[in-house]
């Protein structure tokens, strides 16, 4: 295996590459169509859909009171304005209600339809029976240290998140390296 002159780790570049191929293979144009055609009531559903469904739930499991837009921004790591507009798109698609809140008149609480619990129920099976797929020649074994490793690789990226800064300092340190 050729390794890259500059980190010069291959084992990283490897694991780097399987990370770029996967995020290709997971948002394919024509998956995201499909995904979009089987919406229950002929509504379009967006991955954004996804998203808010599933923080609204792990909130509500949570018990973390009242569950605001605020806390979605919170749980998606988003703007609260962008919030705002997902959590608006899931009502829309009718996956999420939202109702004054008994102690704030500013504020609204969300919760899930239940179209939004079955969507859910729905994309969690879903989710497993295609892992179950991908990993079917799989030892027990080999799923609970995949498991093990990419629940500590994630916790990992969650506590050191990429430098998006960085990305421009690629582009220069390249375009140094074509000047020399």
């Amino acid at each position: 295996m050729e390794t890259d002159r500059v980190s010069g780790n291959p084992i990283s570049e490897q694991i780097g590459s399987a990370l770029f191929q996967l995020r290709r293979i997971w948002a394919k144009p024509d998956l995201m169509k499909r995904i979009r055609e089987q919406a229950p009531g002929g509504r379009p559903l967006q991955l954004s859909n996804l998203m808010v469904v599933h923080a609204v739930a792990a909130l509500l499991l949570e018990d973390a009171g009242e569950v605001t837009v605020g806390a979605v921004a919170d749980r998606l790591d988003i703007d609260p304005s962008t919030a705002s507009r997902l959590v608006g798109h899931a009502i829309d698609a009718g996956l999420v209600s939202r109702r004054p809140s008994p102690t704030d008149a500013r504020r609204a609480n969300l919760a899930l339809t239940d179209t939004g619990r079955r969507v859910k129920q729905v994309a969690a099976r879903g989710r497993r029976d295609y892992l179950d797929e991908l990993m079917s020649d799989w030892s027990e074994a080999e799923r609970i240290e995949f498991a093990r490793l990419l629940t500590r690789f994630i916790e990992a990226a969650a506590r050191k998140p990429m430098d998006h800064e960085g990305i421009g300092r690629i582009f220069a340190e390249a375009e140094a390296e074509s000047d020399a």
